[in-house]
C-alpha cells in the first residue's frame, strides 16, 4: 500500500512538472481526471507540510519531504512492527 502511494506521489510530480511546461493540457479530459485524482490523493498529505517548509524561489519541496517520511515510515514498520507481530 505504502509503494503505491509513494508511486502515485512521483507520478503527481511529473505530470505536476509537464503541466508547468505545457507538455501536457488539462483541459484534455483524461489529463484533467488523472491530475485531479492525483491532487485529491496526495494534497492532504502535503498541505501540512506546505505550511511548515518555506517556498524555496519558486521550488515546492514538500512531495521530497513526504516521499522521504513515508519511506521512514515504511522502514519503521518494516523493521519494528511486522516482526513483533509474528515473533521474529
Amino acid at each position: 500500500m505504502i509503494d503505491i502511494y509513494k508511486w502515485l506521489l512521483i507520478i503527481w510530480v511529473i505530470m505536476s512538472w509537464l503541466v508547468s511546461f505545457n507538455v501536457i493540457n488539462t483541459h484534455n479530459q483524461f489529463v484533467g481526471t488523472v491530475m485531479n485524482f492525483l491532487y485529491r490523493i496526495t494534497e492532504p498529505a502535503l498541505r501540512p507540510i506546505r505550511r511548515i517548509v518555506p517556498d524555496l524561489g519558486g521550488i515546492d519541496i514538500s512531495p521530497l519531504i513526504l516521499l522521504l517520511l513515508v519511506q521512514a515510515l515504511q522502514i519503521l514498520f518494516n523493521d519494528s512492527i511486522v516482526p513483533l507481530l509474528y515473533g521474529y
